[in-house]
């Protein structure tokens, strides 16, 4: 599995790469990954470039080659305003619009308090769900109390499991259950695409 984290943290250290590279090193418990990471404070004047020029920089373009070809994403932000950092949001900004389409995303943030833990649900899994992208049900938020403190870990476990078995697409045959046969997801939304086995068309 080729993963790769992109973390919009800017000071060094940063609790938002920590954050990224915890949840990196669960998900290759769960299966075999080569990660990469995506560091945006290294490409925020490139990505001001790409606006105003409309052509991204040797790293930038290395960077958005990188997030288009992963087999999954995990993106973490720090709060700013009670939403993502504009840097964060820049860099998606500047993808092509189909770059993230049915990729696995895990999304992640960090705070200073436990109050922005929603921008988990108002912010970053309404904008990755723009992007077509298919989030996995965990997102994981640290405050500055969560380290160390018991759940964190917890969370970071379940969020890496769920996007490690997405990556696998899900097509590894299910048992079935009480005699009724276990349809994977996709392979039921595929059914229902145009021309798929429903024959729908």
């Amino acid at each position: 599995m080729k993963l790769v984290v992109v973390s919009a943290g800017l000071s060094v250290p940063s609790s938002t790469r920590l954050l990224g590279d915890r949840l990196a090193a669960a998900v290759a418990r769960h299966t075999p990954a080569e990660v990469e990471v995506v560091e945006l404070r290294d490409l925020a004047v490139e990505i001001a470039h790409n606006f105003t020029n409309g052509f991204p920089g040797r790293a930038l373009s290395a960077a958005q080659d990188a997030v288009a070809g992963a087999d999954g994403l995990i993106v973490v932000t720090p709060v700013f305003s009670a939403s993502y950092s504009g840097l964060f949001k820049s860099f998606f900004d500047v993808l092509d619009k189909d770059a993230l389409e049915g990729k696995p995303v895990l999304i992640a943030a960090t705070g200073g308090t436990a109050r922005h833990s929603l921008v988990l649900e108002h912010a970053l899994r309404p904008l990755f769900a723009y992007l077509r992208a298919v989030v996995v049900p965990t997102g994981v938020y640290a405050a500055s109390e969560d380290w160390g403190a018991e759940g964190l870990d917890g969370r970071i476990e379940r969020a890496a499991g769920e996007l490690a078995a997405l990556a696998a697409g899900l097509s590894k045959p299910r048992p079935a259950r009480d005699g009724l046969e276990v349809v994977p997801f996709a392979d039921q939304l595929a059914a229902l695409s145009p021309g798929g086995p429903s024959g729908l068309a």
